[in-house]
């Protein structure tokens, strides 16, 4: 936080509950002001697990999603540790990347600025690669994987 305060011209001090909370406040204002991004669009951003902080969970023994291997892209209006967390205790085994063994792609919202002009991450071109090679494999959104899950 002290980078991005000096970055900002921030009165900063660490350590201090007060200025952490102020700071981190005008951090927030300015990154809304900057980028045109409204707040809600900044907390699904925050929310965001980035591809190189892969969520792994092993599949339950009972549940609707048992046997199935879930992997997830984009930014979800849950916390991906909580998606990964419903998806396990609903029978899913989860993994960090699309593979021959995926059964489901679960699609957040995607970042353009985060997709290098391309319209679908790298995820989700993946699956439709694997899908038009004969792979069962299905792509949903946030909204179905919650009714698949029976929440």
């Amino acid at each position: 936080m002290g980078h991005l305060a000096k970055h900002f011209d921030i009165n900063f001090q660490h350590h201090d509950a007060l200025h952490d909370a102020r700071t981190a406040g005008l951090i927030l204002l300015r990154a809304i002001e900057e980028t045109g991004r409204d707040p809600a669009e900044w907390i699904r951003f925050c929310n965001y697990v980035p591809s190189d902080a892969p969520i792994r969970r092993e599949g339950g023994e009972d549940g609707p999603l048992t046997g199935e291997s879930i992997v997830f892209t984009g930014a979800l209006e849950i916390l991906r540790k909580e998606a990964a967390d419903l998806a396990s205790a609903s029978g899913a085994a989860v993994e960090a990347n699309v593979t021959k063994g995926t059964t489901i792609l679960v699609v957040g919202d995607q970042d353009l600025d985060r997709l290098a002009g391309h319209g679908k991450s790298t995820k989700h071109r993946k699956a439709e690669n694997l899908i038009g090679s004969g792979q069962a494999l299905r792509i949903v959104g946030e909204a179905d994987f919650m009714r698949m899950c029976a929440v």
